[in-house]
């Protein structure tokens, strides 16, 4: 498969760039903000649903007009920790702008205020076997338990 590139410029973009971003794996040092920008990024390690094989792609993504980033449950200390995002949200405020939620397990979450939807999403080159393809089975058997 060819690397992928994707933008977004309103929620239903974004939610395809989530679905294809579901259980990447990062780590909290590879988190940047740059409020003079008005950029946020992330480079993640993202399982590649469509591939044949379990494998992970270096990707990078970003979103520009950011006006403020919020981090709850994340250890922002340990650079070496290693993150799963599982979803990115949208929450729309005041037309076009609103906020981005990326949604980690164990509870962690980024808020990303946007004054509009521009983001991208792009693979960067190196392909690696993963070792194993991500499960969600503990989720829902939690979910299902009365």
């Amino acid at each position: 498969m060819d690397l992928l590139r994707l933008v977004a410029f309103d929620p239903e973009d974004l939610s395809v760039i989530s679905a294809h971003l579901q259980d990447s794996l990062l780590q909290v040092g590879d988190i940047a903000y740059l409020p003079k920008e008005r950029r946020f990024a992330i480079q993640v390690r993202r399982y590649d649903w469509e591939a044949a094989t379990p494998q992970r792609r270096l990707t990078c993504m970003h979103f520009e007009n950011v006006t403020g980033v919020r981090v709850r449950g994340i250890d922002r200390s340990n650079p070496d920790a290693v993150l799963n995002l599982l979803a990115i949200a949208f929450e729309e405020k005041d037309a076009p702008s609103g906020t981005a939620t990326l949604i980690f397990a164990d509870g962690g979450a980024i808020q990303v205020d946007l004054e509009c939807i521009e983001m991208q999403m792009k693979d960067t080159g190196p392909v690696w076997a993963a070792e194993s393809r991500p499960s969600h089975e503990d989720q829902l058997q939690t979910a299902e338990r009365p």
